[in-house]
Formats: structure tokens, sequence, C-alpha cells
């Protein structure tokens, strides 16, 4: 079928095809009308590549009736609702809800990069519609900005399960066969393992990274040398992420079992689109975080083997708004840039003729000594100069102004920022908590040139003896990341009652610094019978 619109093509009797909203790999997605309920529909025509066996064929239709039957398990908002499937001239056609609006991909495409906020909420959306799926049983296999839609209503709409599969179900899918593309594909997935959600979370850190940085981090020239990438060199540490950061690289850990948890992707990314900063999720040593970059410029040591600096950051669109003026008032952005410009040329003329005056007048220096006074010296007409003004410059003169002070260090001046975080932090139960519910605490220090030895201790606010609150050392070596993690747990070995306090870290080396509090609260109970703690329903 070609992709001209047919007005007498009518699927099934029942759904007339409009126009072609775009194709892809598995066929043609088209506007169409359901002559039935009346309403608009997408229709996604699946077709077959020219020369694949008639085996191949049928094995192919029957993954994409699976894929109808799959997403219509998912009831989520972030997840593209499938009305029907059915079969005319001897392919599956599936009718799916209209999502009007433009595609991840165009978004990037027409305003460039975005920033770490807006992509946080995207990509926030996005998760919870493969947990929805999750819970359903499915896999999407394929997330890129190209199957993520953004409705002219804000609405973020996860589509195109076109190469999902059902957990469990391998009947469908040969052994060593791959699905997807390949700079979204998660490593185990290109090397054929077992994948799971931790393979989709990789794909969501990939469009999370291509969405702030313009680019996927492994792009190459070539499939197979993109899936090498993929499985074997470490990705370039996101430069445009700034809060984000965290979350892309928790998730673009090459290991499944250490990759960051849905649960915790979707608390960073919603704290990031609110406006926050989360600390990073991962224990120490788990990877290798973003080493910032100096001020000027320079080029940041990333250890990725991408040898090329640092590009200018992405201009993203509410950026460019902003920097073209918003011409909602009248236009006059420019006229505003044209008067800052005037009153700049002004000053800086002032300032130079002010200094040709300083250096042309002899009595400069009345005092003939400090050079404190500013004040210069008059003669009257006729008057001779005497013979200190006559004179040469002193030498406190000549060590003013008039002398350019040292150039200071590109090396940029140290710097520690430190967050916490907070696991199990409402608690009620027995004492000591049980592993899986013990309440704990993450501090996440981030310094500003490396190496680093920072001095820091945990304070506990009215939980006295929870922490041990002696000072410890933390070392960053040089080379290494510039983020560590450093994690506790409450003592509460020999607590009673209610405790109700908070927890924060102090630093005193290199600089001082400290983090905001985290609050806890633990009411301990007296062991049952069966020595089980009592649910809680507040326990997070």
């Amino acid at each position: 079928m070609t992709d001209a619109p047919d007005p007498d093509r009518v699927v099934a009797g029942r759904y007339r095809l409009l126009s072609p909203l775009g194709s892809g790999g598995m066929g043609t997605v088209w506007r169409g009308r359901d002559e039935v309920l009346r309403r608009e529909v997408a229709v996604k025509e699946v077709r077959a590549p020219a020369g694949l066996p008639d085996d191949e064929v049928a094995r192919m239709y029957a993954r994409l009736e699976r894929e109808a039957w799959a997403a219509a398990r998912i009831a989520h908002r972030s997840v593209v609702t499938v009305y029907d499937v059915v079969t005319d001239g001897g392919r599956p056609w599936i009718v799916m809800e209209l999502v009007r609006g433009l595609s991840l991909s165009d978004v990037l495409e027409a305003e460039g990069a975005l920033t770490p906020a807006r992509a946080a909420a995207i990509g926030a959306d996005v998760l919870a519609a493969l947990r929805a799926a999750d819970e359903a049983g499915v896999l999407h296999r394929d997330v890129k900005p190209a199957n993520v839609l953004i409705a002219n209503d804000g609405r973020v709409v996860l589509t195109d399960f076109g190469i999902a599969t059902l957990a469990g179900d391998t009947a469908l899918t040969r052994t060593g066969e791959v699905i997807g593309s390949p700079e979204y594909l998660a490593p185990e997935r290109a090397l054929g393992r077992p994948s799971g959600l931790a393979s989709d979370l990789w794909s969501l850190g990939v469009l999370l990274y291509a969405a702030v940085e313009g680019a996927s981090p492994f792009r190459q020239d070539t499939p197979l040398s993109t899936l090498r990438a993929v499985v074997d060199e470490p990705q370039a540490p996101p430069r445009w992420a700034g809060p984000l950061a965290g979350v892309i690289e928790g998730l673009l850990r090459k290991d499944p079992a250490g990759r960051m948890t849905a649960e915790e992707a979707e608390r960073g990314l919603r704290l990031v689109a609110a406006g926050g900063t989360p600390g990073p999720g991962a224990p120490v040593g788990a990877t290798a975080p973003t080493v910032p970059l100096p001020p000027g410029g320079g080029s940041a040591r990333h250890g990725s083997g991408y040898g090329a600096p640092p590009p200018p950051p992405p201009r993203h669109h509410d950026e460019a708004r902003r920097a073209d003026g918003d011409r909602g008032d009248g236009g006059d952005g420019g006229d505003r840039a044209g008067t800052a410009l005037v009153i700049g040329v002004l000053v800086l003329a002032l300032l130079v003729a002010g200094l040709a005056w300083k250096l042309a007048d002899p009595g400069g220096d009345d005092s003939g000594g400090s050079g404190s006074s500013a004040s210069p010296t008059t003669a009257g007409p006729g008057a001779e100069p005497s013979g200190e003004e006559s004179g040469s410059p002193s030498p406190s003169a000549s060590g003013t102004s008039a002398s350019p002070s040292p150039s200071p260090s590109a090396e940029p001046e140290q710097s520690v920022r430190v967050t916490v975080t907070g696991a199990h932090t409402r608690y009620s139960g027995v004492c000591p908590p049980p592993e899986d519910r013990h309440p704990a605490v993450r501090a996440s220090f981030t310094v500003g040139r490396l190496p680093a030895e920072i001095r820091y201790r945990w304070v506990s606010d009215q939980l006295d003896g929870v922490v041990d609150e002696g000072w410890r050392t933390l070392t960053l070596p040089e080379g290494g990341g510039a983020t560590r993690d450093e994690q506790v747990r409450l003592s509460l070995e020999d607590a009673e009652g209610a405790l109700e306090g908070s927890v924060h870290v102090e630093v005193d080396r290199p600089v001082e610094a400290a983090s905001d509090p985290v609050p806890f609260t633990v009411m301990c109970e007296a062991p049952s019978g069966s020595g089980e703690p009592s649910p809680d329903p507040e326990d997070d």
C-alpha cells in the first residue's frame, strides 16, 4: 500500500484512512475515521519488508497482533489506548486513540535540547507508563524520542508497543535476535541476554541524555559500531544535564543489577521537574559521576575516550526565547539591548578619559609618599611646579592602579556541595527494624576539583545516639569521580518509644558546607508474639 491517502479505502469495513501521520520500519500510521462510532482514530498499517520469507512474515504479523493485545492490557494516561485490532488483506491493522501533537524527536529537532526540568517532567511520565506496563507484564523494548508523543494539551504518551513482548513469553522471539533501535538498546539486550524493566529504564536514560545534550551518547556511524559502544564503551558524561545528571548516570549503568530502580528514578525525576536537586542514589563506587566543568569553559576530564573538547551548551528553547526578547509587549527586546549597549559604551569612554587624565597629570600624588590621596594639586597661573612635582613619580604612584595586578590562576577554587536523602524516614514497628525497612540516610558529596579530602560528620537533631557524630574523612583521588556517596543506618538497637528529629551533614574542610536536614519519625513498639513489625502505611 502506498502512503497516498485513498478516500475510498476502508479497513475491515469500518475504518476509513484519511492521511498518513508517519512511517517507520514496521509500517505506516494513518489518521482515520471510525465510521461506526464517528470519531477520528489512529490506524497502524503493518507491512512486512520486501523479500521477507513467508514464515518470517507470518511470525512478524503474529508479533504485531500480540502488540495490540499487550498494549490493550495497560490502563494509564501516558500509554496510548488501543481500541481494536483487525485483519485486512491478510495483515493486522491496529486501531488506537489519535493523539494530536508532536513526537519528542520532532520537538528536539524543532526546538533543540530541553532544559533539565522539562526533560525530567517528560521522563517522569514515560517512566510512569513503563511501570504501568511492567505491572501488566509488558515490556516496551523500544523507548526512544520518536515513540514519545507530546500532546497539544501537554499530556505525554508512550506509544508504539510494536516490538513489545509479554514478560516470560519468548514464543515469538528467537534466541539471539536483536529487536529495537541500536543506540537506545540496553547492553544486556544487545548481548541477547534476559531483560526486564531495567532494560527499558536504560533506554529511558539514553532518551533523557539525548533530550538535554542534543544527541544520544552511543550513536556511531554504523549499527554494529553503535552496539559495540553500547556494550563496551563508557558514555561521555552529560555536560548540560545539571540536577538531572545523577538520574541519567544511575540509569546508564551497564550492569542491570546496579542500575537505578524505577522508584528511585521516578522520585529523582519528579524532584528535578519541580526545580529541586536530588542526591545521587548510587552506592559508593557504583558509577563514575560527572566532573564539573572548571570556570572559564575548560574541558572536563571524564575518561570516556571522547577526546573532543566540550561543545557550547545547547540552546534551550526557553533560553532562546528569552535571548530574542519577549515580543508579547510590542517587541521592545531589541530596544532594551540597544540601550544597554549605549550605556556600556558611555561608561567605557568615561573610564578611558579618566585614566588618560590621570596619566597626563604630573600632580597625581600630592603627598610625595604613600599615594593614598586621589585629589590632584592645583597650581595658579604661571606657578612653577615644585621639585617633587617635576621629578619622577614616586614608587608608590607607580605601584598602584597604573600597573595591572597579576592575573588570577586559571585553576578553579575548591568547593564542596553536600545533599542528603533518607530511606524509610517514617518507621513504626519493633526495634531494631528488619533489614528491608531500616531507616537510613545517604549523603552525596560533590567537589569542584580533584583531588580532594573532605572532613565531615553526621549531626542528629533530637535523635541523640542514632548516628555516630564523630568527624570522618573522605578522600576523592585524582582521576576519579567528583561525586562520592556515603550511607549510614540509624542505630535503633536500644531505642524505645517515639523518636522524632532530623539528620544532616556538616563539612569543615576543605571549605565549610552543610546539607539540608532530613526528618525522621520512628515509633519503636514492643515486640509482638510473632516478632513481625506492624504495617505502617506511611513508611516510605
